[in-house]
């Protein structure tokens, strides 16, 4: 009988910061962000070519990752980066591509 294993924690964290950081709109918003301590929706959107809705959605996605913090101070909202889990996605990419890949063909034409 063939068991699954569940994904581990780690890798599924990853793969969360790597689905949110796979547009490069939220690439743009991540270094505008990390430039300041904080922001305004409003300047995010002077600085992306793209509908307000659509900054929505993304800063949706990176909030939801947890790459980013929002608070609401009505009208506005201020964002800026959720410092934890920034130094979080750090250690855990650094640690994901620091692997050592074993060394030979593998058969694709790489070497």
């Amino acid at each position: 009988m063939d068991t699954k294993r569940d994904y581990s924690l780690k890798a599924e964290q990853i793969a969360r910061f790597a689905k949110a950081l796979a547009h490069p709109a939220r690439i743009q918003i991540l270094q505008f962000l990390a430039s300041r301590q904080e922001c305004y929706f409003g300047d995010i959107h002077d600085e992306l070519p793209i509908a307000k809705a659509t900054v929505s959605q993304h800063l949706k996605e990176l909030k939801d990752a947890g790459l980013i913090q929002g608070t609401i101070e009505a009208p506005k909202v201020r964002y800026c980066i959720n410092r934890d889990n920034w130094l979080y996605a750090h250690e855990l990419f650094c640690d994901f591509f620091s692997k050592e890949i074993k060394s030979g063909s593998c058969g694709c034409g790489n070497k």
